[in-house]
Parts: C-alpha cells; structure tokens; sequence
C-alpha cells in the first residue's frame, strides 16, 4: 500500500519477544478500507491467540478535518466479544506517523514490559519499575526515560494490573473511549503502556487534488450548526443538559481540540486554583482535561457537583478506571463522597450497562450534535449513530465530530479514499464493509 500508509502491519509476541512485520498491501485495503475493517481481520487472523489490535484510520494523520481517531480491537471482557474503543488527542495521528499501520500484540510478558514505537522501529522495553506505578506517573516516566515530552501513551494504571473488568486504557493522562474493559487485557499480558512517536511522511496518490479537496470541506463545514459552540459544556447542552454551562463556567479553565479537529471537544478545568489564572499554576496538577462527555454527565445526573465529578474523574484516570461506569456504579449505590469512591476503585464491580450495539464505544454520544443529519425519529438514532461510528472508525474520523457534521458524508469519505490511495472504491463495497463491521 504506496499511500496514506507506512505499508506496514507490526506483530509483537509478547511472550517470545518475537517481532516480525507484514506488509499492508492493496488487496486488504481495498477490501476493508482501514481502521476497523482491517483490525477486524486482523483480529480474527490471530484469534486463537487472543490479540489486541491497534490500527488507524485510511485519513488519521491527513489534512482531512478531525482525522484524529486510532482504534484498539479486541475481545471485550464485559461482552466476551469483538469490539471496538477510539483514542483521540494527538495519539491517533501519531501511532500513524510511528512507521506502522496496524499492531497486533500476541501473548504474554513474562514481565512487566511496555512497547516503544518510534520512527519505523518497535522495542519491547522493561516496565519493571513502572508496575504498580498510576497511569500519570507511567506517563511521566517514559517521557523521562525516552528524552521527549511529546511522547504519546497508551497506558493502564492499578485497575488493569489487578484484573478489574471497569480497568480503561487511557491516553497519556487522560481518559479514552474505552469502555470495554481493554485494560484488563493489558494487565493480563503484563503490558504497561505503549508509547508512540514518530516522524513519518504519508505519501498521497493524486496529493494536490486531495490538499485541495481538504481546504475546500473546511471551508464548508467552519460555519456549520457547531460554529461558536465549544467545549464540553456545550456538547452536555445539546444533550439536554441546558444548565450545564452554569454548573461548570465556574471550573473552566480552557478547551481544546484534538488533532485537526475543528471543534474543541475537551475542556480543561482548574480544580485547585482559579480558573481564570492566566500564569503559570502554582500547584504541579491544578486541574483535568474532560474528554468523556458521557462520563460527565452521568455523574452530573447522579447529583454530583461540578467540582466533585471532575475530581472523581481526575482520580479514574489515575488509576485507570472507566469513570462512566464508575458514575453508574455511584449512582446505584448513591455513594457521592470522592474520597471514599477513590478508595472504593480496587473493590468496583459491575454489572454496568452495555453499549447499545456491543461494538462502538458508548464514549460518543448516541444522537445528532448541533446539526440535522435527517434522523428527526429517536427511535432510529441507533441504526443511524452505529452506522455513522462505523464510518468515522474506518476512515479514521473524531467519533464525536462526525455527529456534529453532516458535511462529511459516505460520499465524501469514498471520494478521499479514491484521491488518497488511486484504489478505486464503490458505495456497494463501503456497505459491505460497513455490515461486516456491524454485525
């Protein structure tokens, strides 16, 4: 595969230290596009060997608007089946740019170990001292070893290293996506984190065509229903929460968007100090960046304050737990003291709801954002938002934009995919990809 590709698919055997590559050639991506079309092969290629597959999307990393999303594949431990969790900021782009498509990760470590993947190159190196760290501190700690604080991390805290279902897999310092249990399976192959950096080139077939084509959807969806929302309070409004400026404005420090992404989806609160400090912060961790709509507003809806559900969210992200199915588990319980939640996380336990479908994360929120996309049925947002996901996690689209913005369409997708990689792509093999992905 010559384009919008390093052409490479890396297999890691965690327990042989055996690393091999495969190429990504035209065949598979013509028949399953990117992203979870090909995690998904990959997936039931190494089957019996209970894989976890990250991958991008066809457009993460491109100029393409919101082409932010990298994907985690594997056999959820809350399902028992195949699904699917998204991770965003800078760390989907940037598993593009470390020289390798696709990973596949086989077997177990005899060792705490985490995976390096930097410039085409992939280490297997020693997490021994990292284990039992929280996610914050093992963040800290590879970005001290490795020189570069632009390293980006996939990493598990105490709650994935002790077997919890509820264990997340979180993004540098931040929660992610998963809501499936995906840390778990981290923890079972004694595998910490994976840090990503790289500086890789993306070759383009027909390049000024594409360039050109990306400036031209900017220009259209900049002024879309979104323009002059921002941030998580708004994304909270639009889901009924119309209060949800006041309970937070207090606490808000700052939004940011991620990689490429045109709305400022994450919302950066000042727990410690005044949010309106505009110098350096006095205190080392004076706040948190919210990126789970979803998790905040359950706690919102449980009766927590503002300032009391981003705390509980800071301390799941350090212990790496997924703070949704925390809420939920609060909610039931009516426990609302954070310091006993906190001290409540090595004893959580489901049941936690499922994600309506069982294969997209429930991270995004399940209904048109800010725009009409022609689904005026509530009863059919969830055919409409599953489909819409499994778009936005082949082509490698923020999960959360592509419900703000009607103007990146099917067609749309299929005519960058044809610009991007010369492969020629039909709305026919989109659907069957799509229904494969689905079932």
């Amino acid at each position: 595969m010559d384009y919008l590709s390093s052409n490479k698919i890396l297999i890691v055997d965690l327990e042989t230290g055996q690393i091999s590559e495969d190429d990504l050639d035209d065949e598979l991506v013509g028949r399953k596009i990117g992203g979870v079309g090909i995690t998904s092969s990959l997936y039931q290629t190494h089957k019996d060997k209970e894989p976890i597959v990250l991958g991008t999307g066809l457009l993460t990393g491109t100029m393409f608007p919101a082409s932010a999303l990298g994907v985690v594949s594997a056999k959820s431990p809350r399902t028992g089946n195949l699904a699917h969790a998204p991770f965003t900021l800078k760390a989907g782009m940037e598993l593009k740019y470390t020289g390798f498509d696709y990973v596949v990760i086989l077997g177990r470590s005899p060792k705490p170990v985490f995976l390096w993947l930097h410039d085409g190159v992939a280490d297997i190196q020693d997490a021994s001292d990292l284990w039992g760290a929280d996610v914050w501190a093992t963040t800290d700690s590879i970005r001290r070893a490795m020189g570069d604080d632009l390293i980006q991390t996939l990493a598990i805290g105490p709650a994935g290293e002790s077997g919890s279902d509820l264990a997340q897999v979180c993004i540098n310092y931040w929660a992610s996506g998963d809501c499936w249990g995906f840390g778990k399976l981290f923890g079972e192959k004694n595998l910490k984190a994976v840090a990503l950096r790289g500086m890789g080139l993306l070759e383009i077939s027909e390049p000024e065509d594409f360039v050109d084509q990306c400036f031209d959807v900017f220009d259209k969806i900049k002024g879309g229903a979104f323009a002059g929302r921002r941030g998580i309070e708004d994304i909270l409004s639009e889901m009924g929460e119309k209060d949800a400026s006041e309970w937070l404005a207090p606490f808000i420090h700052r939004h940011s968007a991620c990689y490429n992404t045109p709305y400022s989806t994450n919302t950066f609160v000042y727990l410690n100090e005044d949010s309106k400090t505009l110098t350096e912060p006095v205190e080392p961790e004076p706040g948190f960046l919210i990126n789970d709509p979803c998790a905040l507003l359950a706690f919102k809806r449980a009766g927590f304050s503002a300032q009391n559900a981003c705390r509980v969210l800071k301390a799941c992200s350090k212990y790496g737990i997924d703070p949704a199915a925390v809420a939920e588990l609060c909610e039931k319980s009516g426990q609302k003291d954070t310091e006993k939640i906190e001290q409540s996380f090595s004893d959580l336990k489901g049941p936690v709801a499922i994600p309506d479908g069982g294969k997209f994360s429930s991270w995004s929120p399940a209904q048109p954002l800010f725009s009409d996309f022609g689904v005026s049925d509530r009863s059919a947002y969830l055919a409409w938002w599953t489909r819409r996901q499994a778009v936005a996690y082949l082509f490698g689209i923020h999960p959360i934009f592509v419900n703000m913005s009607p103007e990146l369409s099917e067609e749309l997708m299929i005519e960058m995919f044809n610009k991007g990689t010369g492969l020629e792509l039909s709305q026919e093999s989109l659907d069957t990809v799509i229904d494969d992905v689905c079932s």
